[in-house]
């Protein structure tokens, strides 16, 4: 009998009407269409197969409809999001024309930094803002005001968000590749350029780490159990902040120019000694961590472990268990195959 033809003939013994799941997989065995002794392997893969499509095809319709309906919430959200960003730059535009005060613009611009999600336009507003220091400050003024942008863009686009390697390291890359396209651009001011960039998205990277320190005696409730899931990873990122930032300069540094890729190393060599106040905040920041929350942690593990006794943690060791039977089985007939062609020679 075929596949096909078995699982016809399933289906066509399954009975649905039965009230529980009990009943109705227990007369299908029962069934002389079935002889469960006798099934290949195949055929209860087949089996098996029918008898879940069967049951479950009202919870896959369901599921197909929740997934096209989370699609359409996910492209709504985008859609939702651009248009809130859209807006703010509305507001922000129709109020620098209102303002001629260069004092008023200038804290309206600081409060638009603070607004706006930065993530989406990093690097343009990188270039723009290097750009724009090169044409209009004096050349001794040129390092500091880069420093100073720098450090206010890195510490805006990090502050609101997940203090994890992963999304530090995309800001500080995505900053760092625009500061190298116009330093490659413009290389008699490349050195200058990338110094006083990666000297900013330090002091930026160190006014972040603080901040989250800060934050730590009032994060509320809410926000503790989310800081408890990822408790560990954040104790371990914030004990390697200068490695990270280490690394982003070398992997960039790989990436670039050789002219560049020397002057980012350089900088990054000199640098090492100057990562004494990141290495500094980082460990505080740690340490205030593990002080008030080390409590928090142990009863997320007290929870962890009541959750390995719920009945899918029981069925998964049960699984564990059954696939090593699975394994010792194949491995003695294995063994016993091997003997017998030894035996016959």
């Amino acid at each position: 009998m075929s596949d096909t033809q078995f699982n016809d003939n399933i289906s066509n013994i399954y009975n649905k009407r039965l009230k529980t799941l009990q009943k109705r997989v227990a007369t299908l065995f029962r069934d002389e269409a079935v002889n469960s002794n006798e099934l290949s392997l195949a055929d209860m893969r087949t089996l098996t197969t029918s008898v879940i499509d069967i049951e479950t095809s009202m919870l896959k319709s369901d599921l197909e409809m929740l997934l096209a309906q989370k699609d359409a919430i996910e492209r709504s959200i985008e859609r939702k999001s651009d248009e809130l960003q859209n807006k703010k730059y509305e507001i922000f535009d129709i109020m620098e024309q209102e303002l001629s005060s260069e004092l008023a613009l200038s804290k309206l611009h600081q409060v638009k930094l603070q607004s706006i999600d930065l993530y989406e336009i990093l690097s343009e507003m990188v270039e723009s803002a290097i750009i724009t220091a090169l044409e209009k400050e004096k050349d001794n003024d040129i390092g500091d005001s880069i420093i100073e942008v720098i450090k206010d863009i890195t510490f805006e686009s990090i502050k609101e968000g997940s203090l994890n390697t992963i999304r530090i390291r995309k800001i500080l890359s995505t900053i760092l590749i625009s500061a190298i396209d116009v330093a490659e651009a413009t290389p008699t001011k490349a050195q200058e350029i990338l110094n006083a960039t990666l000297k900013g998205m330090r002091s930026g990277l160190v006014r972040s780490i603080d901040r989250f320190k800060q934050r730590l005696a009032y994060m509320p409730v809410e926000a503790k159990h989310i800081l408890i899931e990822d408790y560990d990873t954040i104790i371990e990122d914030l004990n390697q902040t200068d490695t990270l930032f280490s690394q982003v300069i070398t992997t960039q540094a790989s990436e670039s120019s050789q002219e560049t890729r020397k002057l980012l190393l350089d900088i990054n060599k000199e640098m090492r000694y100057d990562l004494e106040e990141l290495v500094h905040i980082s460990k505080e920041t740690a340490d205030v961590m593990k002080e008030r929350f080390s409590e928090f942690a142990k009863t997320a593990v007290r929870k962890a472990d009541s959750a390995m006794n719920s009945p899918r943690a029981q069925e998964a060791k049960r699984m564990g268990k059954e696939a090593w039977g699975v394994a010792k089985v194949a491995l003695g007939s294995a063994i016993k195959t091997a003997k017998n062609a030894i035996d016959k020679k």
